[in-house]
């Protein structure tokens, strides 16, 4: 900015909107060096972070794969001659593996999915 244009704000009416504006972008430049300085202060206390032979290595078997299978609702049992089953009567599995562990496909002819607006299965 040139002298011109402080003469000209100091001139007119709006010089304490000029000073206001002026110090308010202190005030953020401020907080944000405020805000740098503690991020580092916080960096600089935390733990270091882990050293090349500290990393995680790979089993001996070699990476963990996923398993695929087709589960299937496990029925609660009824209680017999009481109201209720309480929770420590239940297995902890709420699904079993099925058995028949063929992925269900789409009938040809349907519409593929829900809403598509096909005519569906006839």
């Amino acid at each position: 900015m040139s002298t011109a244009t402080f003469v000209v704000a100091a001139t007119g009416s709006d010089v304490l909107n000029v000073i206001a504006a002026f110090a308010g972008g202190l005030l953020i430049a401020g907080a944000l060096v405020w805000a740098v300085r503690l991020g580092i202060r916080v960096m600089d206390q935390e733990s270091p972070h882990p050293r090349p032979d500290e990393q995680p290595k790979l089993p001996q078997s070699g990476p963990v794969r996923e398993i695929r299978e087709v589960r299937e609702p496990d029925e609660v049992p009824v209680a017999a001659g009481r109201k209720r089953l309480m929770p420590y009567e239940i297995h902890q599995s709420g699904t079993r593996r099925g058995k028949d562990q063929q992925r269900k496909r789409w009938l040809p002819g349907s519409s593929g999915s829900f809403g598509s607006g096909g005519a569906g299965r006839v």
